[in-house]
């Protein structure tokens, strides 16, 4: 069955950080459960890591959203062109400039900075997160002043 050339395109976001193992996860994860179905969603990292971080899985549990079973992958131009919209989480991750890409860099909190460790930062950092994944659901869904 052929796509529909007039059917509007579903949204589609890739989020990115430097090991794709915590906040960006969580970032997919929260959209995930905020969109549904309604935006495609996908995560990836400029230096993937080995594993998901266990306190962001942890975290996110709380809300009932399960990303243990996710694998960090790596960022590359084709996931960015797929995307159309990228947002890097922190200002450690450095994306490649693609014609066509919109990118958006989202300075999120960091507790320890100010000595807030542990599952406490954590949960800090999965709200500042939170918070930012619905306005852009939102904006994505066209759903801002409803």
């Amino acid at each position: 069955m052929e796509e529909n050339p007039r059917a509007p395109r579903k949204p589609s976001v890739l989020f990115v950080c430097v090991k794709n193992g915590g906040k960006s996860q969580m970032a997919a994860g929260l959209m995930k459960h905020e969109a549904g179905n309604d935006v495609d969603v996908s995560s990836a990292g400029t230096k993937p890591g080995a594993a998901i971080n266990g306190l962001s899985a942890e975290v996110l549990q709380d809300l009932g959203i399960d990303i243990s079973a996710e694998r960090p992958k790596a960022l590359t131009e084709e996931n960015m062109r797929a995307a159309g919209l990228v947002v890097v989480l922190g200002a450690e991750a450095k994306v490649p400039v693609l014609d066509g890409v919109r990118v958006e860099t989202w300075e999120t909190q960091e507790p320890s900075a100010r000595g807030i460790e542990g599952r406490e930062r954590m949960e800090l950092v999965r709200d500042d997160i939170h918070a930012r994944v619905r306005d852009l659901a939102a904006r994505l869904l066209g759903t801002e002043n409803s």
